[in-house]
């Protein structure tokens, strides 16, 4: 088995189901037990403000972090938060994925953006994606998903809209050459 922790799942174009059309999903966990990631092109209808403001941390004077948007991080536990962020200070419970890629899920991390103390690169989630043992595997095998190594360049600083095309370009070809079908040889 490879280990995709720290990769990125690009959608194929006849993905059917229609939450991950087009989806670059950010792998954070892979082992023989199954997978979790976290979808991150998919903005929902919130953003940072929202969040913090619906868990009653108060949100100082505009910044462009609190602009930032809030994505749909995959479809089971939509009300659990994720951020995903550059290697910074350790929060209540971080784990490292890579060496410049952690992920959070305690509220101190939303409490420290209210400081306006947050790590300069992050994204936001609610909800995950998570494949049991095997699942990730046959999907591969039956092509509804590509593969690469994470770019954080991608991950951090391209619009969420673009992601799908640049992940797809750094395998060397464009997006639009994507066939619908999938073939064995």
């Amino acid at each position: 088995m490879t280990n995709l922790q720290n990769h990125f799942l690009i959608a194929m174009p006849d993905m059917e189901d229609p939450f991950f059309h087009r989806s670059v999903t950010y792998i954070c966990e892979h082992n023989e037990e199954g997978a979790m990631g976290l979808v991150i092109n998919q903005p929902i209808e919130l953003n940072v403000a929202k969040v913090l403001e619906q868990l009653e941390i108060v949100v100082p004077e505009q910044s462009v972090m609190f602009d930032k948007p809030v994505f749909a991080g995959g479809p089971l536990a939509r009300d659990r938060g994720f951020v995903l962020h550059g290697s910074s200070n350790d929060w209540n419970s971080s784990a490292h994925i890579s060496d410049d890629i952690m992920i959070t899920t305690s509220k101190d991390i939303l409490e420290a953006m209210g400081r306006n103390q947050a790590p300069e690169n992050f994204i936001l989630t609610l909800g995950y994606a998570g494949w049991e043992a095997g699942q990730l595997e046959r999907e591969l095998a039956d092509n509804s998903w590509l593969t690469i190594p994470a770019d954080p360049d991608i991950l951090f600083h391209t619009p969420s809209s673009e992601r799908w095309q640049r992940a797809t370009e750094k395998l060397g070809f464009h997006a639009w050459q994507l066939g619908p079908g999938a073939g064995h040889a």
